[in-house]
């Protein structure tokens, strides 16, 4: 799996983790202060990138964590059918079919973005 380690410390809000084995996105990151007896935690709540289920993580800051590599691209519209398109990626004219979501209005020679990790994909 593409993925990196980083403490959690440096996490973010905006950027991306792996939780349950799933890459998500960071909504909300909170520390607590360290007690007598531990050291300082975070709460991190996330949301799948792929499958949009929310997912929560309580570490201490100096834990290592995986974080996913998603790549940004950039695709074309190649034809329309039904609830499905065929896509080709600008940069490996790479061609696939992808569902079309329900909030974008696909139409052909129209160019969109995505996110790609391990032949998972999402429209921005």
């Amino acid at each position: 799996m593409a993925t990196q380690q980083q403490e959690v410390r440096d996490l973010q809000e905006g950027g991306y983790v792996m939780i349950d084995e799933a890459a998500c996105k960071i909504n909300a990151y909170s520390t607590a202060k360290p007690g007598k007896h531990g050291s300082a935690k975070a709460r991190i709540e996330a949301k799948g990138v792929f499958d949009e289920k929310k997912r929560s993580l309580s570490q201490p800051v100096d834990a290592k964590i995986r974080v996913p590599i998603i790549e940004r691209k950039q695709g074309q519209i190649v034809s329309v059918d039904g609830a499905d398109m065929q896509v080709m990626d600008l940069e490996s004219y790479e061609t696939f079919t992808m569902r079309i979501p329900e909030d974008v209005d696909a139409t052909p020679d129209d160019e969109i973005e995505f996110l790609e990790m391990e032949g998972q994909r999402k429209i921005v």
